[in-house]
This record gives C-alpha cells, sequence and structure tokens, in this order.
C-alpha cells in the first residue's frame, strides 16, 4: 500500500495517496507479471498502473476523489464552462479553452479536467505542458480518455 500511495504522492502531489488508496482498496495483479495492475475501490475501478512507465491512469471516480482534495493535487486543467458539455461527452480539450491550469502539469502528465465551477469533466494526458497551454490559442492541449458523461 505504502508504494501505491507513493507513486500517486509523486504523480499527483504530496498527500493524494492516503486520500485516493483508503485501507480497503482491492488489488488486481497481472496473471502474465504478476505486477500491480488495478486498483478497485467498492468494487468501482480507481485505477491503471500502466505498465509502460509505472504511473496511474485515472477512472472518473478516482478524479473526483482527488478533485475533493483540491488544495493537495497538482494535475488539474479548468476549461471554460460554455465547452464544459463537449469535454464531458470525452472530446479532447484546445488550448484556446484552457482558462487555469497548475502550474505543474508536463507534457505527458495525466491531468484531471474540470470546469469553472470545479466539477469533474474528464480524465487525459496532456500533450502540452502548463505554459504552453496558457501560452497557445490553438492545438489540443489534453487527449481526453474519458469524459464523466461516458463514465455512467
Amino acid at each position: 500500500m505504502s508504494r501505491i500511495r507513493s507513486i500517486a504522492d509523486y504523480q499527483f502531489g504530496k498527500g493524494v495517496g492516503v486520500k485516493l488508496f483508503p485501507e480497503n482498496v482491492d488489488i488486481t495483479y497481472s496473471k502474465a507479471t504478476g505486477r500491480i495492475r488495478y486498483l478497485y475501490l467498492n468494487g468501482e475501478r480507481l485505477a491503471t498502473l500502466r505498465p509502460t512507465d509505472g504511473l496511474f491512469s485515472l477512472s472518473i471516480i478516482a478524479a473526483q476523489l482527488v478533485a475533493e482534495n483540491h488544495d493537495l493535487a497538482k494535475c488539474f486543467v479548468t476549461v471554460q464552462s460554455d465547452v464544459s458539455d463537449f469535454i464531458a461527452d470525452g472530446r479532447d480539450v484546445f488550448a484556446v479553452h484552457v482558462v487555469k491550469v497548475d502550474d505543474e502539469v508536463r507534457a505527458k502528465d495525466e491531468v484531471i479536467i474540470l470546469d469553472e465551477d470545479h466539477h469533474v469533466l474528464a480524465v487525459g494526458r496532456a500533450l502540452l505542458s502548463a505554459s504552453e497551454m496558457k501560452a497557445f490559442k490553438t492545438g489540443v492541449a489534453v487527449k481526453v480518455r474519458r469524459g464523466c458523461k461516458k463514465e455512467s
């Protein structure tokens, strides 16, 4: 458990691991390698430990848990409210729609997309760094993996 929480602290910000992965988390291991693969809470998938880089990809449920502890995490991209329906449907985030982004976000980081009212819209992977998202007016900023409307 400490290893899982350490990875979450490194990836999302110090203190996130304990909030994201309580003691009653179920761990599923890969049959082929024997390594940690999926983490479940009450039967719902929270995260997948990616074998390529050893970091987590989050589900919408996990993103909502992290968003509840917004002051700890450093992985948020806030978009304009008028595009929130498109993002929630699983569409990509364009740089022009980014209102705010945590300074610690780098390209290829796992990010949580919020609307201006701090509701979780989607999870995805940043294609641009925080400074690029702020500076650019064209292009995809975040490749959305799952929108909140697709999860339900």
